[in-house]
């Protein structure tokens, strides 16, 4: 996902696009402590686009 489309985002949106995030990143994360996982850099590329959408949600909070 852009930057730019993340910025477009709705605070509701972004919430619910963070939870969804946490779940998929909990689900690869148990898959890659079973047996490796064919591409262990979607654990990072997922840790890194939570990052992302949390910055963006506190920014628009804070803008209110």
């Amino acid at each position: 996902m852009k930057n730019s489309e993340i910025k477009a985002l709705t605070v509701a949106e972004l919430k619910e696009k963070i939870g969804s995030e946490n779940e998929a990143m909990r689900k690869i994360k148990f898959a890659h402590q079973v047996s490796a996982i064919e591409n262990p850099m979607k654990i990072r590329e997922n840790r890194r686009l939570i990052a992302r959408l949390k910055t963006e949600l506190t920014a628009k909070e804070r803008q209110k």
